[in-house]
């Protein structure tokens, strides 16, 4: 077929084809236009006679004209549809265009002659398909890391989890830095107007973790110059990214310049800071470095690591918020534990107090001593329902109440039956365990009533520990009263323990096989108090599930007259004796 038949199309095919507004074109056998509609022709941006005789590839060399896919239709007939992208001369704001074509065959007594293609601009559809591709890999990757950040209300431990995470998809490397409390030093701002924060987590693929940590420890405060990319970010509150870093660009962004060749020999190339913003407000800053042969990063990367940062940033502020709370209850209750009250000389007493882990709320655990004038000592535990800064000031008030009540009063039974109407008559009283003792040591006699809490314990010269079948009533502040009095005579080598329930209870443990554990253990023999509590605590989980208070009491000398260790030691306990064992 000569060339010139091309251009002889029959009118009625060429005034439809030069009016459909799908871009329609004939190539001949060597894939060089013949025929371009007109909507062709505005498409790739050339007068539709400039095609003629010459391929996409030679007019369009920014465009992925899939000319194998072409041959291949001329080669075996099948009709094909492609995907094809780039630009055109056709000027475009997308970043990348796309098109749609369907490619057919043509013959002439049986032999292939060319192809007509026509062809639809699908850059719109493309970018609505690629987008919610996106979207769905950035809610997969929420997902996970819903199960992966956060996991305990510890600041370093959710900025090392944040940056493990990002590592492992989006990142060769990351740091996590926050900013200083307001009331730090560390928060002034800096002479140039830079800003300094405190790098709390570093993380990177395992070849590259040990360059890495040569370039930046974790616990150090850094210093960043004003226009550099992380004081930048937090300024403008959004992703900073820095591709193909130049050796000028680097020694400007990087908080060290004495580090920059060792961050060059680990061939870091690009970085991208991000935002923590929590409630409002900036916290601090995540970075992202790629290194060889990693791209640098895009904005698809940039959307991704703001979504992390964002769930990461509350979790933080929550954390961070925790800690100070958990801090300000710890310190207060350390205080009101701080200075119990002095039992008479002939009793010797040793505390010990131990909060919970970090990821969980201080108690209301307390513990008291009152010496009465007629010789006696009261010792007093317990445990204010609740967790929080409320607990640890309503442990306060209990405090308060059993040293003026206990100068009232003259048996345990009831002190308690006091306590508990008093704190019932103030309404926002949270209820509190409470066991309360009588020591009389000189006559080695004590006299208990239990509020709720677990029985006291008797520690033998030889280290063996066992229960003292003491009657629990209701914890104060029911209303409900009912405290039942024991009395036990204890020989003078024999130490009395009073303990919460966080040194025993085990999560999803019976309460029984948690204190026959404790009457299992063997403890240091001939002991004093000091020295017993320090070997209970030893044996105790570090962190423990809750609180640990402890209080142990011993006679502080063997005195004439008073019961020997080898007599039968009884409880008085529901109006009969009973044997220890």
């Amino acid at each position: 077929m000569a060339d010139t038949r091309w251009n002889d199309l029959p009118q009625p095919l060429r005034r439809l084809l030069d009016g459909t507004p799908a871009a329609v074109a004939v190539l001949d056998s060597r894939l060089r236009f013949r025929y371009v509609n007109p909507a062709l022709a505005v498409m790739n941006g050339l007068p539709a006679e400039s095609h003629l005789g010459r391929t996409a590839g030679e007019l369009l060399p920014g465009l992925d004209a899939r000319e194998d896919l072409l041959r291949a239709v001329l080669a075996d007939g099948r009709p094909r549809e492609i995907i094809s992208s780039g630009h055109t001369r056709a000027g475009s704001p997308q970043h990348l265009r796309h098109w749609h074509g369907a490619y057919h065959r043509l013959e002439e007594d049986g032999r292939p002659v060319g192809l007509v293609g026509i062809l639809l601009e699908v850059t719109a559809a493309h970018r609505q398909q690629h987008e919610l591709e996106q979207a769905r890999a950035r809610l997969a990757l929420l997902d996970q890391a819903a199960t992966r950040i956060g996991t305990t209300l510890d600041v370093e431990t959710t900025c090392g989890e944040l940056a493990a995470f990002l590592t492992d998809h989006l990142a060769d490397a990351t740091t996590v830095e926050l900013l200083p409390h307001l009331d730090s030093r560390h928060a002034r701002p800096l002479p140039d107007g830079g800003r300094r924060l405190l790098r709390t987590a570093i993380a990177a693929k395992p070849e590259l973790l040990e360059q890495v940590r040569q370039v930046g420890e974790r616990g150090e405060y850094v210093d960043y110059r004003p226009d550099s990319a992380v004081p930048r970010c937090l300024a403008e509150g959004r992703p900073v990214i820095e591709n193909l870093l130049t050796e000028a660009e680097l020694r400007r962004t990087a908080p060290n310049p004495e580090r920059i060749a060792d961050i060059r020999a680990i061939d870091i190339h690009s970085g991208m800071v991000v935002p923590l913003t929590a409630r409002g407000h900036r916290i601090g800053t995540v970075t992202l470095l790629r290194a060889d042969p990693s791209p640098g990063f895009d904005e698809d990367d940039a959307v991704a690591a703001q979504d992390l940062a964002v769930r990461a940033a509350i979790t933080l502020d929550n954390a961070r918020r925790y800690s100070r709370e958990h801090a300000v209850a710890v310190d207060l209750q350390r205080a009101m534990l701080a200075e119990p009250g002095t039992p008479h000389p002939d009793l010797t007493v040793a505390f010990r107090y131990r909060p919970a882990g970090t990821g969980a709320l201080v108690g209301g655990d307390w513990y008291e001593t009152v010496a009465l004038p007629d010789g006696r000592t009261v010792l007093a535990i317990g445990d204010v329902m609740g967790h929080g800064i409320e607990a640890a000031a309503h442990m306060s008030h209990y405090q308060a109440m059993l040293r003026a009540m206990a100068l009232l009063e003259p048996t345990a039974d009831r002190l308690l039956t006091r306590m508990d109407g008093l704190a019932g008559d103030v309404h926002d009283y949270r209820p509190s365990t409470c066991l309360a003792v009588y020591a009389e040591p000189a006559r080695g006699r004590y006299c208990f009533a239990s509020a709720g809490n677990l029985p006291p314990a008797v520690v033998r010269p030889n280290g063996e520990v066992a229960l003292l079948p003491v009657e629990p009533g209701p914890p104060l502040g029911t209303g409900q009263n009912g405290y039942l009095p024991s009395i036990a005579v204890l020989p003078p080598d024999h130490t009395l323990l009073l303990f919460t329930d966080g040194l025993v209870e085990r999560r999803g443990e019976d309460i029984d096989r948690s204190l026959e554990r404790l009457t299992a253990r063997r403890l240091p023999a001939g002991a004093g108090p000091d020295r017993l509590l320090d070997a209970v605590l030893a044996g105790a989980p570090d962190p423990a599930e809750d609180d640990i208070a402890l209080l142990a009491a011993a006679p502080a000398r063997p005195r004439p007259g008073q019961v020997r260790s080898r007599e039968v030691l009884t409880v008085l306990t529901g109006g009969r004796w009973q044997p220890l064992r």
